[in-house]
């Protein structure tokens, strides 16, 4: 943990980059801090974000992500490959016209964000 806040609630997502996010692990205590800690170990960003993850803790495991939290996931996932210095393959031009090849490019199917609540 090396002198991080200890982690209430933990979900994580996975986007395949075809279909929505789905969550791929969730919990609250011990079990929050082993997601963000596994997270952690395999280099996948964390976003602090408390009314998110009470939101998405709500959705089962395996299941996709609905509809109505698309726009506030997707900044999720943008965070996470900016983090990185990616974008996804199917991004064709950046928003500052500046082509995607031009940028490293991210592989779809990579992990997304763990959604943290730090207690």
């Amino acid at each position: 943990m090396s002198g991080e806040r200890p982690v209430a609630v933990a979900v994580a997502l996975h986007w395949d980059g075809a279909s929505a996010p789905r969550v791929t692990a969730k919990g609250r205590g011990e079990l929050a801090q082993r997601i963000a800690d596994t997270a952690r170990a395999h280099d996948v960003p964390i976003s602090d974000d408390p009314q998110l993850v009470e939101v998405l803790a709500q959705v089962e495991v395996g299941h996709v992500i609905p509809e109505i939290l698309f726009v506030a996931v997707a900044e999720v996932i943008a965070f996470a490959y900016a983090v990185h210095g990616r974008v996804p393959e199917r991004i064709t031009q950046r928003i500052d016209g500046t082509p995607a090849s031009d940028a490293r490019r991210g592989r779809e199917g990579d992990r997304a964000a763990a959604s943290t609540q730090q207690s």
